[in-house]
């Protein structure tokens, strides 16, 4: 029997090429699967002449409220399109986030407190000291969905307008304010500068950014709502942070840089502004990404949706 060598080395070479190209079509479609930008989708910006936007936090509407922090001013972004100014002076608000209850809670930088605002805008002071000492200034928080306790992280970043001597912690500290807003404590503080943090709808996992040393950590949450399990979720920090109904995390800074529940890479979305401070999911229908960069406010259609 003759085997003619030519044939059966282009059966392999025909083989090898079409295994290939079927590698190739499936790893496109896990990627498009992955990928938590609805299909097409463009970012859009909505607003601009800023001086520079933070905090975004979406009510139970969808409506999304950002700060304009060196403004003194947080604005209203409405499900029909419509830009207002729900509040000013506001403290000098940075990271935003709204309760059960629809107050809206803000990281008030002015005077280094936490303020709980009402629909109407009245607004009372929850925290304005740790053991009679000055926080460095609250700068992010998320509100365990669970019993309303309230983790925000309390970085320093020395402000001009600041009429107050150094530092009166010592460090810089992630803080626990309790459901009865009577009791705070500082729950994590073995961090660098925790800023960005945000945690999961059972209450089970929480996420802080430190940006300080460029990375992120995910602790559990106990029923005493202490933290426990430090481990490293991805080499990144990040100013704001959000969470999807999938468990992706998405981290700001330059653009926006999501990471599934695993901390591995997922997506990227560029945005054309010199950083990139913070997000929320909102919308009608909760599948919209808002993102807060510089002097913009920017969307863009999501595949995922809110973590609710």
């Amino acid at each position: 029997m003759t085997i003619n060598l030519c044939q059966t080395n282009k059966r392999k070479t025909a083989v090898l090429i079409a295994s290939f190209i079927l590698g190739l079509f499936a790893t496109v479609s896990i990627q498009a699967q992955t990928r938590v930008v609805a299909a097409q989708a463009k970012l859009v910006k909505l607003a601009g002449n800023f001086k520079f936007t933070e905090g975004p936090a979406v009510d139970k509407a969808g409506n999304i409220y950002f700060t304009d922090q060196p403004n003194d001013r947080i604005m209203k972004w409405s499900t029909k399109d419509q830009l207002s100014t729900f509040m000013q002076p506001c403290g000098r608000a940075n990271g935003l986030y709204f309760d059960k209850q629809g107050n809206l809670l803000a990281c008030a930088d002015e005077k280094n407190e936490l303020w709980s605002i009402d629909p109407t805008g009245i607004k009372t002071v929850l925290v304005d000291n740790y053991a009679n000492k000055l926080l460095n200034g609250p700068n992010d928080l998320w509100v365990n969905p669970l019993d309303s306790s309230t983790y925000f992280t309390d970085p320093l970043y020395e402000r001009d307008y600041w009429n107050r001597g150094p530092m009166e912690q010592d460090g810089q500290h992630v803080y626990l304010l309790s459901s009865n807003r009577k009791n705070l404590k500082p729950v994590f503080t073995d961090l660098k500068q925790p800023n960005g943090i945000v945690g999961t709808p059972d209450g089970k996992t929480l996420y802080v950014a430190d940006i300080g040393s460029g990375q992120t950590f995910a602790f559990n949450i106990q029923p005493d709502g202490s933290l426990t399990d430090k481990r490293l979720f991805c080499t990144m920090g990040s100013d704001g942070m959000t969470i999807d109904n999938e468990g992706n995390v998405y981290l700001t800074g330059n653009g926006v840089t999501v990471f599934n529940k695993e901390g591995m890479q997922i997506d990227t979305i560029p945005v054309p502004e010199a950083w990139t401070a913070n997000v929320c999911i909102g919308g009608k229908d909760k599948h919209t990404l808002f993102i807060t960069a510089s002097t913009g406010l920017y969307a863009i259609r999501l595949r995922t949706g809110a973590a609710e």
